[in-house]
């Protein structure tokens, strides 16, 4: 499947929708998790709210959006964490301070690109063409994780 500017523009749309829900929904961070956001560059901590999901990250229902995630082996059922803006969705049994500093240096990015639709006009070529553990964004949250 060909990745075009329909399909951006279904991500996009999945994405703002999903970081709509999370902030709605979400829980703010704790004093000790904000701290953690700010060492990871994260300026406006404060905003950042997570849900923490049973079962598996929300996926989009959208069958194309589906069929590429599926071919590029993103966003599966095995998916610890996601971040949408200053949304987290975290899987309840993936909860560790590995994946909550992973996804807050998302965050941080996300903060940088300015928007969820200018972080994905980055992120989501990296992905098409380097693969999800070769994404430089990718590479750049591994290195701020911790134990």
């Amino acid at each position: 499947m060909e990745f075009n500017s329909e399909l951006f523009e279904k991500a996009v749309a999945w994405a703002e929708l999903c970081s709509v829900d999370i902030l709605y929904n979400g829980l703010q961070l704790s004093l000790q998790m904000q701290c953690l956001a700010r060492n990871n560059g994260v300026r406006r901590p404060e905003n950042i709210r997570i849900i923490s999901v049973q079962g598996t990250i929300p996926r989009p229902t959208d069958p194309e959006l589906l069929q590429l995630m599926d071919d590029y082996s993103f966003l599966s059922t095995d998916t610890a964490g996601l971040a949408l803006g200053y949304g987290i969705y975290i899987r309840g049994d993936a909860f560790s301070n590995r994946i909550l500093s992973h996804e807050l240096r998302h965050v941080y990015q996300y903060e940088q690109a300015g928007s969820i639709r200018a972080f994905l006009a980055e992120y989501i070529p990296q992905i098409l063409l380097c693969g999800y553990r070769n994404a430089a964004l990718e590479i750049d949250a591994r290195k701020y994780e911790i134990a």
